[in-house]
């Protein structure tokens, strides 16, 4: 059959600008603090050496093959799946994997703006001095209180679905390529100020040893299994949004090329965002291992002691909000994007109709954590459901899918031809790492937690 070579909704308009859209779209919330806590808990540079060598030999080649099926399909992720299979000759089941990814991405999307509007409450709240010369108590007590807010929480809720909202109706050309061109050099360099800000004001001493230090003794099969799983949930692999950004790739690209730099600028957040946090965790003596505590008590009663802290703390979060705007603007477009192919919506009332829905679970979620705390099924609220069946289940299973599909179902001359320039070693070892290495890995991730349950 044939297909089309451009996306009814327009391509990137550079080489650059989808580079910076995907890495939006990668670098999330838990890079911020996430996995340079793992790091430092579990090894050092032991570990950061082993998270890479995941990256490299299982989150990339699924990242590669999530986007070579938007490439080709040039559709939706539902679109592109279903005609790829047509195309393959196999069962249009396969177009599950579309399915899964669209679902996964607007249930995290449902959970994750609730933590986005923290994150923007939190500048305005930074920046006033809220909490300077404030206790580490009375920090946490300031952060169960909004929590305990169900309106303070509803209201940072709809700001951030609204503005998502307004990013991904205004198109891929206009909208979501101007602002992918502008928020990551401006997230990076606000990133770079807090990490110099750091350096003057905090234990860097501290921090480097905490991340960088080998301890080999300390890599255990837990924590590489750990480190595995960050590797794959770093890329947000299997949520639709790499194939529907893959559908808007400009022709006569190197597909591993380019999102081997996605996976250069991801890592460097999140090393960047350790040398940011750390130093001044560690020159108050605040337990590294908080969590997500981290971002939302321990930083600003850090920022709350040190001189200039109100300026330095509100750029951190508005570093925060940033990341949070392009990964939710990626979250979303695979569904606006089928609304509009399939059902012929125009943009707007397309992206109007998703953030409705998103929004509506996000109240479920938010809802969860205060008024609704009481509601639990099998020791689980709202929220967490939400984060368990898409984390845990979606989208190892979505990125399992992908992996089977590109490299054992879709012809081996149409992958060939969609990883355009690489047709020789670099093709080749790709395509043994996608088949052999990557698909088992994914499927550990995938069974490891239904086994813990369960046994």
């Amino acid at each position: 059959m044939s297909l089309l070579r451009e996306s009814s909704q327009g391509v990137w308009g550079s080489r650059w600008t989808f580079v910076a859209a995907t890495a939006g779209a990668a670098v999330g919330m838990g890079n911020l603090w996430k996995f340079s806590a793992l790091a430092g808990a579990n090894g050092g540079g032991a570990f950061v050496l082993v998270y890479l060598c995941f990256v490299l030999m299982v989150s990339l080649p699924v990242l590669i093959a999530e986007v070579v099926i938007g490439s080709r399909g040039r559709a939706n992720p539902i679109t592109a799946s279903h005609n790829l299979a047509r195309e393959a000759g196999v069962s249009t089941l396969w177009q599950s994997m579309g399915w899964l990814g669209c679902l996964a991405g607007l249930l995290i999307l449902s959970y994750y703006s609730v933590m986005a509007g923290l994150g923007i409450a939190h500048i305005e709240s930074v920046f006033s001095g809220q909490y300077k010369g404030l206790s580490a108590a009375k920090v946490g007590e300031v952060f169960n209180q909004l929590l305990a807010d169900p309106q303070q929480l509803a209201l940072w809720h709809s700001v951030f679905i609204g503005l998502v909202v307004l990013v991904v109706s205004t198109g891929v050309e206009w909208g979501m390529a101007k602002m992918a061109r502008i928020i990551l050099p401006v997230f990076v360099i606000l990133l770079l100020i807090v990490v110099f800000y750091s350096n003057r004001m905090g234990d860097m001493a501290a921090a480097q040893q905490f991340l960088f230090s080998f301890q080999w003794q300390a890599i255990t099969p837990e924590i590489m299994l750990a480190a595995l799983g960050q590797a794959f949930f770093t890329l947000s692999i299997g949520l639709g949004a790499m194939m529907a950004f893959g559908a808007y790739m400009p022709d006569g690209r190197s597909v591993a090329g380019l999102l081997s730099v996605v996976v250069l600028i991801d890592t460097a957040v999140a090393l960047l965002a350790g040398l940011a946090i750390f130093p001044l965790v560690f020159s108050l003596n605040i337990a590294p291992s908080t969590g997500p505590g981290l971002m939302f008590v321990a930083l600003p009663y850090a920022f709350g002691h040190i001189e200039h802290g109100e300026l330095f703390g509100g750029a951190f979060f508005t570093v925060v909000a940033l990341v949070a705007l392009s990964s939710g603007v990626a979250l979303m477009e695979p569904a606006v994007a089928w609304l509009i192919e399939r059902a012929k919506f125009k943009r707007l009332f397309a992206a109007i109709s998703v953030g409705l829905l998103v929004w509506l679970l996000g109240l479920a979620a938010l809802l969860s954590l205060n008024v609704w705390s009481d509601v639990r099924w099998l020791d689980r609220s709202i929220f967490n459901w939400l984060d368990y069946v898409s984390v845990t289940i979606l989208l190892p299973l979505g990125g399992l899918l992908i992996a089977m599909f590109v490299g054992w179902r879709m012809r081996l001359e149409v992958v060939r031809d969609e990883f355009y320039r690489h047709s020789g070693f670099v093709f080749v070892l790709w395509y043994w790492l996608l088949r052999y290495i990557a698909a088992p890995a994914v499927l550990v991730i995938l069974l490891v937690p239904v086994y813990r349950h369960w046994f």
